[in-house]
């Protein structure tokens, strides 16, 4: 016999978790209580505000659309692109060579258009002032170490293991060849993509004049990869903002929602999608608001729930392993800051931009967000040789 619930029970249990039942009728007047109060959307490319009353959003990017972002992480890739191939190699991958090939050819061509007219005209980042000039040398450099590497292991396959590329290219001591180790340049090229996007979120987020106690927060779709930034500890958005907020921003207001609806850009100008999507923003939000609210109702007395802002590890001489992200001492700790990114890609809970975003947001939030007063590692005390003509 198939089972199905009796109709009596079905009936019953809808009263309260159902279609207009008790519980979306709570959920639907606290929605309609603070549909005049803004509320912030952070999505995986966007920060949008719904200031409330059905007017318009406010929008600003931080990820792909941003000037300066391809062109930065293609040099931060670049590594991790060798690395790759040496593992296609490795699992016997038939046309390895041709990945190879291509990396090679694609890194010449950007010799020709990687000058300071580039940076200061086209890109031109706010952020990148005075820079400019440093960011040619690094990117120049870094292609024609990289392209020599890759030439040389076509060349010779048996120098291909994994204990050469890190001796001869991401760490080497002592080199000649490649005096700057490319670990130091990945963490350099992070860092000032996100001294971009830290200074272009915290000013507009202070520019907004919040009532940061008790904004409402959504982080909602994918960041990342599917499985990171799921928590407070693990998005630094959330560190971002409770740094633009002065600290004012309640934990509890923030709610990071990896299942619930994404925002396209070019819903912008779909007034029906707005009004739509907005509405779903605000029905998740106050449910789960609701929920919280309920549960000191019902249940005081016994044991609360704390969001807390968790204290990051240092390493210390003997630290082989960690169960948290540390903590960055200073732009010349090395050490920490390519552990930084060991971490971020061996632990699948992490954004990949956590290696370097908090450390930037806490300069930034100490010198008055001025980018040029933030010391990026692997680059500000760095000098890398200048661009060949």
């Amino acid at each position: 016999m198939t089972y199905a619930p009796h109709a009596n029970f079905k009936s019953l249990y809808d009263a309260y978790t159902g279609p207009d039942s008790t519980g979306q009728h709570l959920t639907k007047y606290m929605v309609r209580l603070t549909a005049s109060e803004p509320i912030l959307i952070v999505t995986g490319a966007d920060f949008v505000i719904f200031p409330g009353s059905g007017k318009d959003p406010i929008v600003e990017s931080f990820r792909n659309s941003t000037r300066g972002f391809v062109e930065l992480t293609a040099i931060s890739h670049l590594g991790a692109a060798i690395a790759w191939i040496f593992r296609l190699r490795e699992l016997g991958y038939p046309t390895w060579r041709d990945d190879a090939n291509r990396l090679i050819e694609r890194i010449e061509k950007i010799h020709s258009i990687n000058d300071e007219s580039y940076w200061k005209d086209v890109v031109a980042v706010e952020a990148y002032k005075g820079y400019e000039s440093k960011i040619v040398d690094l990117i120049d450099y870094t292609c024609e170490v990289s392209k020599t590497y890759m030439r040389a292991c076509l060349a010779d396959e048996s120098i291909m293991t994994h204990e050469n590329l890190r001796k001869h290219y991401l760490d080497p001591v002592n080199s000649a060849e490649i005096p700057i180790p490319i670990n130091d340049v990945m963490v350099a090229t992070f860092t000032l993509t996100f001294l971009d996007i830290g200074y272009r979120i915290l000013g507009w987020l202070r520019a907004q004049n919040f009532d940061w106690r008790t904004l409402m927060v959504l982080v909602s779709g994918k960041a990342g990869r599917p499985s990171s930034g799921l928590t407070w500890v693990t998005n630094n958005n959330c560190h971002l903002l409770w740094r633009a907020s002065q600290e004012q921003l309640n934990p509890e207001n923030v709610h990071i929602t990896p299942h619930g609806p994404s925002l396209a850009l070019s819903d912008l100008g779909n007034k029906a999608r707005l009004t739509e999507i907005e509405g779903q923003f605000r029905d998740i939000f106050l449910h789960l608001r609701a929920n919280i609210d309920m549960s000191r109702i019902m249940f005081e007395g016994y044991p609360s729930f704390s969001k807390s802002i968790e204290e990051p590890p240092v390493i210390e001489p003997k630290t082989k392993t960690l169960r948290a992200m540390p903590r960055l001492r200073s732009p010349d700790d090395r050490l920490t800051a390519i552990t930084r990114l060991r971490f971020v890609m061996e632990d699948p809970t992490q954004l990949l931009s956590n290696s370097v975003a908090h450390f930037v947001t806490d300069q930034l939030a100490e010198h008055g967000n001025r980018p040029e007063a933030v010391v990026i590692p692997g680059f500000s005390n760095v000098t890398y040789p200048k661009r060949k003509a």
